[in-house]
């Protein structure tokens, strides 16, 4: 299981909660795998390889699509608190006794459920471009959000230049480099979310945002030590809930990277590597 990298890697499935899950599992074996949670929309192939086989050269990447998308079975369910325990069936379901997690935007909400739900499955959490409970404009959605969501592209994959990066030249030239990365694998790719599928996702993303009393109280119950990352000017989840949230959990530290967006992660793939192993692979939380 250490030889096979992003482009290469053979999609698996695993059953648990009456779910066929897909994933795929690569990377150097025998430590804590670092789980990879998506975002809205996102399949296996929209992470990005410079960024998987980044951290596989260290430590052993699982993927995988929740109940509901692209080429996992089911249905998308209509809270993030079901997308968590269903990914925490999926881990048991591997035979894993404890985890990392990754989770990039929705990502994160599935992330910061599971780690609430299973805390002691989860090690360590790497919460990118995401926010919290009732955090800014997530009961709504942001105007630019809309905007970029509801535009028409003569390239699918345009979409994710306005999403993910900023209109600088340099961020727009980075986010080129990105989408060539995601289509550089060529045989069994995942198929598209379907709009059942999206839609879900966004009924779900309204009930998280929505406003309640004491909305961030839940994070002081998660425990595990955190790192929280965005860019300067995230326009689909604001940057200012990384903010909040490295805020209210307990033991949270906060990246943000210049002139980058949503997908900083993708302008800064190496350097956002670096700063996450260092982060996982510290021996003692100070």
């Amino acid at each position: 299981m250490t030889s096979h990298t992003h482009q290469t890697a053979p999609t698996r499935y695993a059953d648990a909660n009456g779910i066929r899950f897909a994933y795929r599992r690569f990377g150097k074996a025998g430590g804590v795998p670092l789980v990879f949670n998506m975002h809205f929309m996102g399949t296996m192939d929209h992470w990005d390889p410079a960024v998987t086989d980044g951290f596989a050269k260290d430590r052993e990447v699982i993927l995988f699509n929740n109940a509901g998308v692209s080429s996992s079975s089911g249905k998308v369910p209509g809270s993030f608190a079901e997308m968590g325990a269903n990914a925490i069936a999926f881990v048991r379901a591997l035979g894993l006794g404890q985890v990392d997690l990754l989770g990039f935007s929705i990502g994160g909400l599935v992330a910061q459920e599971t780690a609430l739900r299973a805390p002691d499955l989860v090690r360590r959490l790497v919460l990118v471009g995401t926010g919290p409970r009732s955090g800014e404009s997530m009961d709504t959605g942001t105007p630019e959000g809309k905007a970029i969501f509801g535009a028409t592209y003569a390239d699918p994959d345009d979409l994710w230049l306005r999403v993910h990066f900023t209109p600088s030249e340099a961020s727009q030239a980075k986010g080129r480099a990105f989408v060539e990365r995601i289509r550089l694998r060529s045989e069994s790719r995942d198929p598209a979310v379907t709009p059942e599928a999206a839609l879900a996702q966004r009924a779900a993303i309204a009930k998280w945002g929505a406003k309640r009393e004491n909305a961030w109280d839940y994070l002081k119950e998660i425990g595990q030590p955190a790192l929280v990352v965005n860019g300067s000017n995230d326009v689909i989840i604001y940057t200012v809930n990384s903010f909040i949230l490295q805020q209210h959990l307990p033991n949270a530290q906060l990246i943000l990277y210049p002139d980058s967006a949503h997908g900083s992660l993708y302008q800064y793939p190496e350097l956002f590597v670096r700063h996450v192993s260092t982060f996982l692979d510290q021996k003692q939380w100070a």
